[in-house]
């Protein structure tokens, strides 16, 4: 697939080393792109990591590491901290951005999450409007910046004078508005995921969170004689497996007509919370949940630090399992007919989710601070 008349491509990333920047560079590497060069934002502290991410990659997928550029930055600073002399080189040749770097924890406070997801957003707006050979702006939203509103959500829908849950879900809104409000200018293409779960071939995660809260707490009660529900679970538990988000955000990124659009990434067919407490109880434990905790009675209970990191479950999760939020697709499933690409079901992945959790849940460094 070649774009720009034939030119080799140049990218630039936000938020690597972390998992889906990683994942994303991997699979956009063998694909059959005329990539010249890709360019890394890093803060400086994440420097050594990210140099061992990208001699890892350059292995597994003979892609030659000379075509890597790590530059030291950070979206919160005025032109991401990008030294004057790079600035130029860029403005220049940059063909597709993709920004996903961000403060992804529920429990973030205010000021952290301001800090980083909109005026990080603002700052990496502002760069990618200098750009002269850009082709394609690619935003990683969240589902969820449709906050606490119930019913259908269409992925077209933004302001909807909705309230948040949190200030990752409230900020990672403002920062989608702000990159909407230029994209008359900038040909843009936001992905909207649900909440992103390990591989669905291997399991492979970097962080337990979003569904593995779930699993965490029936680790704790895994000698329990019985184990209960967490409230009545009858909304949707929208979960997608990162290889679909992954896969599905490269081909619309670099699909025709795919700028100017939103796309929720999100599983078509979703279970209910019950329906996915009750899978993983079974495949984890062998058991089958029996009567029920109210989800008052748990937030009561996580309110206390103790319990909350015995657990590893951030009370900030608790409202997920009453939001009767349904995210409509259909934009994302037609632009990917042609592709093959489609979202895997729960039920036909759950095994090797849980498998990887149980094969590694002694790893300390895959699990987030809970405060």
């Amino acid at each position: 697939m070649t774009e720009k008349g034939g030119v080799s491509l140049i990218y630039f990333f936000t938020g690597f080393p972390g998992f889906i920047a990683r994942e994303l560079i991997k699979e956009l590497i063998k694909g059959d792109l005329p990539i010249k060069h890709i360019y890394l934002l890093i803060l400086p502290n994440m420097k050594e990591k990210a140099v061992e991410e990208l001699h890892s990659i350059s292995t597994e997928v003979s892609f030659p590491i000379d075509k890597f550029s790590t530059i030291t930055g950070d979206i919160t600073k005025p032109n991401l901290g990008i030294p004057r002399e790079l600035t130029s080189t860029l403005m220049e040749s940059v063909h597709y951005v993709f920004h996903l770097a961000a403060v992804y924890d529920l429990a973030v406070d205010k000021e952290t999450a301001e800090l980083i997801n909109v005026n990080g957003t603002k700052n990496v707006n502002d760069f990618v409007r200098q750009l002269d050979q850009l082709t394609r702006y690619v935003y990683f939203s969240t589902a969820y910046v449709s906050g606490e509103r119930k019913g259908r959500i269409y992925e077209a829908e933004l302001k909807m004078n909705q309230t948040f849950k949190n200030h990752y879900e409230r900020t990672k809104y403002e920062a989608e508005v702000l990159v909407k409000q230029q994209s008359s200018q900038v040909p843009t293409t936001i992905i909207r995921p649900g909440i992103v779960r390990g591989h669905s071939e291997t399991g492979e995660t970097i962080k337990f969170d979003g569904p593995y809260f779930i699993l965490h707490l029936l680790d704790r009660f895994r000698h329990s004689p019985f184990i209960p529900y967490i409230g009545k679970g009858e909304v949707e538990g929208n979960f997608v497996p990162v290889d679909y988000v992954i896969k599905a955000s490269i081909y619309l990124s670099h699909f025709p007509s795919g700028a100017g659009k939103t796309y929720h990434l999100t599983d078509p067919a979703p279970f209910k919370m019950v329906e996915i407490y009750k899978m993983l109880a079974y495949e984890y434990l062998g058991k089958v949940p029996k009567g029920r905790i109210p989800l008052t009675l748990a937030d009561a209970s996580l309110r206390f630090p103790p319990l909350r990191k015995w657990l590893q479950v951030e009370r900030e999760a608790l409202p997920y399992f009453n939001c009767d939020s349904s995210y409509d697709c259909k934009v994302a499933r037609k632009d990917l007919m042609q592709s093959q690409i489609h979202c895997p079901g729960f039920d036909k992945t759950l095994s090797t989710m849980v498998q990887f959790y149980r094969e590694n849940k002694n790893d300390d460094d895959k699990y987030i601070k809970i405060q």
